[in-house]
């Protein structure tokens, strides 16, 4: 039984995070190339699987390769109601096309611990290979090793209303959920291309007890997916960062029907640098929706030099770009 995972997934979270803020400052260092807009089309391998707003079908195939018209990966498959798909010719929101329902309207939390394409199953609702530790508070859990050789840590924390911990979930008087979640591993393609990953969250609902009127969304995930290999054209290495933050999204409950976000904001950011025969390019892309209680989200979208301004119909709608 894992019993190291809180430090071990904190200290992950803060690296992840550390690195990508490192590296979206440091963007106006290199050469943006707009071509590499394609990467923007998927999440990085695995990144789903972690607690952030990216729904699974947001993955493509497999990671980042540069060359082919689809970037190698195949792209994203969250092609549903409220999104364009102009992402590889322009300023088409969103990244991997995708956001999870709950934030566009759904009828329920759903997603405790994430559903990743390269996950596992057992990770979303079985609690079965996991104990709880009263020096951390926490119930933590057996990594799990999903597909393509991904290995998945997580941990969870539950509290009542008045702020005590609990040892598991009870339906009745559990009021905050905390869930952390690490994704860490390696894939090595048929042309002998390697592909690491490692991904870190940090994710609260609170409001869930039956008294409340409202969940509250907050959380933070950082992701990284380095690229090595050789193609026709010669040797190269690509990096996929991606950084994501919910903070203060409020959804009301629903007896019956839709809801959707009244209040809060997410701030999505992903970078993708290539570097081939010496010469290094990147683009950086950068997407904030903010929700304001009426039944339209603004979602603000920056991708290298240049910035469109959306809106988004709630709980579902087609952006309309100015």
């Amino acid at each position: 039984m894992l019993r190291s995972i809180r430090p071990v997934l904190t200290g992950a979270l803060i690296l992840s995070v550390a690195a990508c803020s490192d590296f979206f400052g440091n963007a106006n260092a290199v050469n943006e190339d707009p071509t590499l807009a394609v990467a923007f089309q998927s999440v990085p391998m695995g990144y789903s699987t972690a607690q952030n707003s990216y729904g699974e079908e947001s993955e493509g195939t497999g990671p980042f390769f540069p060359g082919a018209e689809d970037g190698g990966m195949g792209p994203g498959r969250g092609r549903g109601r409220g999104h364009e798909h102009d992402m590889g010719r322009g300023l088409g929101p969103l990244i991997g096309f995708g956001i999870k329902a709950d934030f566009l309207g759904g009828r329920g939390l759903g997603w405790l611990f994430g559903r990743g394409r390269h996950g596992d199953p057992d990770v979303n609702g079985s609690l079965a290979d996991c104990t709880f530790n009263a020096a951390s508070g926490r119930v933590e859990c057996d990594p799990v090793t999903g597909r393509r050789g991904l290995t998945i840590e997580r941990s969870v924390a539950f509290t009542d209303t008045a702020g005590a911990v609990q040892q598991a979930f009870d339906t009745l008087t559990t009021d905050r959920i905390n869930t952390r979640t690490a994704i860490s591993g390696s894939f090595t393609r048929r042309d002998s291309a390697v592909t690491e990953v490692e991904h870190s969250s940090d994710r609260t609902i609170a409001g869930i007890a039956k008294s409340s009127t409202q969940h509250r969304i907050d959380g933070v995930a950082a992701g990284r997916e380095s690229t090595t290999g050789t193609d026709s054209s010669g040797a190269f290495s690509v990096l996929r960062v991606a950084f994501d933050t919910i903070a203060g999204v409020i959804i009301p409950k629903a007896d019956t029907g839709r809801t959707y976000p009244t209040a809060g904001t997410i701030v999505r950011r992903m970078q993708v640098t290539r570097t081939r025969g010496g010469e290094t390019r990147t683009l950086s892309r950068r997407e904030v929706i903010t929700y304001d209680g009426s039944t339209t989200a603004k979602l603000v979208v920056t991708q290298g030099d240049s910035t469109r301004t959306c809106s988004i119909p709630l709980p579902f709608g087609r952006p309309t770009c100015q």
